[in-house]
């Protein structure tokens, strides 16, 4: 059985695993629903996505940001300990989202200025999507 991983939030406490039925209903409502979502749903479909990724891609190399809901760190490599991590991807809610389903390619939205990436490993092609669109 795999371990619990918590996923570290910004600005507040580790929390635990989400139920992926729960985890992806809120996926659903984000996308359908855009914008206009209720914060909460944003915030699970974020923070469930973000879990995915940690899971799928584990390791401590890059910190993935998606405020002001959530981060993760993930990919396998140099360990990050102390201070500002050195490779470092950041992004809004709605970006992120099309990454983590798949509308979006990681590489565009760098193109696009959508995605912020520092660091000679802030790069997640090949890690997204984590939960496609079918």
């Amino acid at each position: 059985m795999p371990r619990a991983r918590l996923i570290r939030q910004t600005g507040t406490m580790a929390r635990a695993r989400i139920d992926d039925g729960a985890g992806r209903a809120a996926v659903r409502a984000a996308l359908a629903e855009g914008a206009s979502a209720s914060r909460d749903i944003r915030a699970q479909a974020v923070r469930y996505t973000l879990q995915l990724l940690a899971e799928q891609a584990e390791g401590n190399t890059l910190e993935v940001r998606v405020p002001p809901f959530g981060a993760t760190q993930c990919i396998e490599g140099p360990r990050h300990t102390r201070g500002t991590p050195p490779n470092v991807v950041e992004m809004d809610v709605a970006t992120w989202l099309g990454l983590a389903t798949g509308t979006l390619a990681f590489a565009d939205g760098v193109a696009s200025g959508a995605i912020h990436a520092s660091g000679a490993r802030a790069d997640l092609t090949g890690h997204v999507p984590v939960l496609p669109l079918n």
